[in-house]
């Protein structure tokens, strides 16, 4: 961690990304309140379902870093990050389309961050594997 750079953007981004979900628009808050989506229903358990899952992918690079050769791990960091594609995928293509389409722009933009966020974190420690001198 030489530069903290992208461990600072990424806080950031967390809590963007919490503030954004904890404030849905009336539709939004209604369908919250339906559904019990209890996680995100304020900021301080938004910021802390976003936290938990960016430190367990934060978590999961690193263990593949660390536990896994050179050759494996870009292996499996590749099929990470095509996941995490796949996810922001699904994610555009649900937030745009039926119900949740007329949740607000701003909960739309962070149910749609926080799969990127985990795409972001996972193409770094791809990035790092493959640019390491052995």
């Amino acid at each position: 961690m030489r530069n903290p750079f992208f461990y600072i953007l990424l806080v950031v981004l967390v809590v963007l990304n919490a503030w954004l979900l904890a404030n849905p628009n009336l539709i939004g808050r209604v369908g919250v309140f339906l559904y019990e989506y209890d996680y995100i229903s304020t900021f301080p358990r938004a910021l802390g379902m976003v936290a938990a899952v960016v430190v367990v992918a934060l978590l999961a690079g690193l263990a593949v870093r660390r536990f896994f050769g050179r050759a494996i791990a870009l292996v499996v960091l590749a099929m990470l990050v095509v996941m995490g594609l796949l996810w922001v995928v699904q994610s555009v293509g649900q937030f745009t389309t039926g119900m949740y389409q007329f949740t607000g722009a701003g909960f739309k933009a962070g149910a749609m961050l926080l799969p990127g966020l985990v795409t972001l974190v996972f193409s770094k420690f791809f990035y790092d594997v493959l640019t390491q001198k052995r």
